[in-house]
């Protein structure tokens, strides 16, 4: 697998694209339902809420509209994605922050980080410190990308260093002083055609890779996949937790206060 360090685990020039990108995506939209429905599931009386890595702004902005009471905070590494972020919510707080050093001790009632763990080579580092920036009882919200066989250019591309199994990612969890709340998959009813898809891109290198391909589809298949994904998530609602899928979801609760190293 392909290892970078944070400085350069990520494209900054991405995030124009997917700027104008990811509210029309299938796959953008539909997670964006499943984290406010987690928060509203296991944080229903929302009081603060810190996302690491908030890129654009595209999930802090849907969770400051279903929960307009709760205080929001969005970081980022880059600064390029932060000028989109406070576009986004022009009177929300945003700050240009490392996740390997949060500058906040018991400050939040929640914190998520989306799709942010897989481009840092320190995730446990990066963990212990949203631990400590939680309160006791606090809760965590993640989502990473799932299953190293579906390890493809396409994780190259995003400078992602790891695809994550649950074994693993719930292991980091609790050593960071978390008891797991909810876990499950999802992208798991497309999981065949993904698989599918990374095969074809694991044997076939094109220098000339268009790393946002995947976000420009045919809008009558992006929909159908959106129907999918939503299907999906209402199983999810039911207490149904998926073992296999693209992604992976978590939600932990603070339980005890782990020292620093």
């Amino acid at each position: 697998m392909k290892k970078e360090n944070l400085s350069t685990g990520f494209n900054p020039d991405h995030f124009k694209n997917l700027a104008e990108l990811e509210s029309k995506n299938f796959w953008f939209r539909a997670r964006n339902r499943l984290i406010v429905w987690s928060l509203n599931r296991y944080c229903p009386k929302l009081k603060s809420f810190f996302e690491i890595g908030c890129g654009t702004g595209f999930v802090i902005s849907a969770v400051s509209k279903n929960f307009p009471d709760a205080k929001v905070l969005g970081s980022e590494y880059f600064e390029e994605g932060l000028i989109y972020a406070r576009r986004r919510l022009p009177n929300s707080e945003f700050t240009q922050m490392d996740a390997r050093n949060i500058p906040y001790c018991s400050e939040f009632d929640s914190i998520g980080a989306f799709d942010v763990l897989e481009h840092i080579d320190e995730d446990e580092l990066v963990l212990q410190q949203i631990s400590k920036a939680l309160r006791l009882g606090g809760l965590l919200f993640i989502t990473v990308p799932q299953h190293e066989w579906l390890w493809s250019s396409v994780d190259d591309y995003a400078c992602h260093v790891r695809r994550y199994n649950v074994k693993t990612l719930q292991e980091k969890v609790r050593l960071a002083g978390f008891e797991v709340v909810r876990s499950t998959s999802f992208v798991t009813l497309l999981l065949p055609a993904m698989y599918l898809s990374r095969l074809l891109k694991q044997k076939k290198h094109d220098v000339n890779f268009d790393s946002m391909a995947e976000l420009r589809i045919n809008p009558i298949l992006n929909k159908i996949f959106e129907w999918i994904l939503d299907f999906e998530i209402l199983l999810i609602r039911t207490g149904l937790s998926m073992p296999l899928g693209g992604s992976r979801l978590l939600v932990a609760r603070k339980i005890k206060i782990v020292k620093e190293e």
